[in-house]
């Protein structure tokens, strides 16, 4: 997905609230926003917006110097997600659709996104993600990838959202034929936002149901041309993508791959760019192109 025009205020407001959160004082804070203020005029248009993501993170940790400044934020919503597991479980334990209810899950955990949003409440947006109807619903062919391939790269979003995830794996796994399936659980390489990483796909218990691994890249979005040559094979390996959040979504939607987007279209430009309203659940096969 390109950046659109609306999406510029928004890359202001990120590295503000990113230096903010680094307790840069306001002349730092204002250092940041005049940098990117020259930096702007140099990104065209088909950039994808994590691509100028990963800019604008970097600029705030070298002007700011903090690396990380989502790190307390990403615990934080570690342990609140896995203090719902118990009552996330219990939600699919009384399902007549585990599988649907686990992706309705899955999305309903990709509101934990403090790139786009700092003010939600998880326990709402579950409610609603288990009630609400699908603007795109490709569930179909959803389950039909499933039972063909033994291979599956599901590309993480956002620390918290990893426990969700979890929940969907589990179900995937229910699905297996006797010889198991290969699932790769793919997060950042380095710290970007609230991006989940390694250690917090260990936090939340990941390894028990897939193999983690890193995308080799510090982008907000799986942009292969900065991911590394190992996860490029698992890439090209892959039998069925599926890919959380809107960051993937606006990296990889251009990609002729079987790619499966999970998402909630948090942001008007992705709705947009989708072709539905804002704030709906989307389950979209990227064999089946807008319009």
């Amino acid at each position: 997905m390109r950046t659109y025009l609306e999406c510029i205020p928004c890359f202001f407001k990120q590295a503000l609230e990113a230096s903010k959160l680094s307790k840069a004082d306001e002349t730092t804070q204002k250092k940041v926003l005049d940098e990117l203020s020259r930096l702007i005029p140099e990104i065209g248009l088909n950039s994808t917006p994590p691509e100028i993501g990963r800019i604008i993170y970097q600029l705030v940790g070298r002007i700011t110097g903090e690396k990380d400044p989502f790190k307390e934020i990403k615990k934080k919503s570690n342990k609140q997600s896995l203090e719902l597991y118990p009552d996330l479980k219990a939600k699919i334990e009384t399902s007549n659709d585990r599988l649907l209810s686990a992706v309705r899950l899955a999305i309903a955990g990709n509101v934990i996104d403090y790139g786009v949003q700092n003010h939600f409440v998880i326990e709402e947006e579950i409610e609603n993600c288990l009630q609400r109807d699908f603007a795109i619903f490709d569930y179909g062919d959803f389950k039909e990838a499933l039972d063909k391939t033994d291979r599956i790269l599901y590309l993480a979003d956002n620390a918290g959202e990893v426990v969700f995830d979890k929940i969907l794996i589990e179900e995937i796994r229910k699905l297996d034929s006797p010889r198991g399936r290969q699932i790769f659980y793919v997060v950042r390489d380095r710290p970007v936002i609230n991006d989940a990483l390694v250690e917090d796909a260990h936090a939340c218990g990941i390894k028990k149901v897939a193999e983690v691994v890193s995308s080799g890249s510090d982008a907000p979005g799986t942009i292969l041309e900065l991911c590394s040559q190992e996860f490029l094979k698992l890439y090209e390996q892959a039998k069925m993508v599926i890919s959380k959040g809107q960051g993937n979504f606006e990296a990889l939607s251009e990609q002729d791959k079987p790619i499966f987007f999970l998402l909630k279209a948090k942001c008007s430009v992705i709705a947009k760019d989708i072709g539905c309203r804002m704030g709906d659940v989307i389950l979209k096969s990227s064999t089946k192109r807008k319009g």
